[in-house]
């Protein structure tokens, strides 16, 4: 009985901590994000992951049009691969760390510090190796979700869900 009891200090100490960990990463991600730090936010996400993810939402989003659009015609599937491209091209400039640092500079800074900023809605497992957020913020979007996964001993961002009124003009470069 005596031997069990360190065993099970450990044990609860290790779950403990690893329950902690993606709190605490999510944390300094909120530090890098504050501080402007593109090359910590370089090592805390993986880019070409959210890039990839959020194409994905724009070109849904497009497509998944309301039956009497699609009826019309307005978008064929020529229009769609059209979509595509241009979201491509406008993420991959405008989804990296320098972009997201200067995004959250001023003035824009001030706007967010105005409105109570972003904050978490809630946080929790969705398996061992991931971790989900809802991110709310006082204006009238929708939350932004992300993603985290346990890759290498470290907690990454692997996908970034933005409210659809943030996506809408995201494909036309705007």
């Amino acid at each position: 009985m005596v031997g069990q009891k360190p065993l099970i200090g450990i044990l609860l100490t290790t779950g403990f901590a690893y329950g902690l960990y993606p709190y605490v990463a999510l944390y300094e991600l909120g530090q890098a994000v504050r501080q402007g730090d593109a090359v910590r936010l370089e090592t805390m996400v993986d880019w070409a992951s959210v890039r990839e993810g959020i194409k994905e939402d724009i070109c849904d989003q497009v497509v998944e049009q309301p039956e009497p659009a699609q009826k019309s015609g307005q978008l064929p599937p020529f229009g769609a691969g059209f979509v595509r491209g241009i979201a491509t091209n406008t993420v991959d400039k405008r989804v990296t760390p320098e972009a997201l640092v200067a995004a959250t500079q001023q003035p824009a800074r001030e706007r967010l510090a105005k409105s109570d900023g972003v904050r978490v809605n809630w946080a929790f497992f969705v398996s061992p190796s991931a971790f989900m957020v809802d991110l709310g913020t006082s204006g009238n979007f929708a939350p932004i979700r992300l993603q985290m996964d346990l890759r290498d001993g470290a907690w990454h961002v692997t996908r970034v869900w933005l409210p659809p009124e943030m996506l809408d003009g995201a494909g036309a470069g705007t």
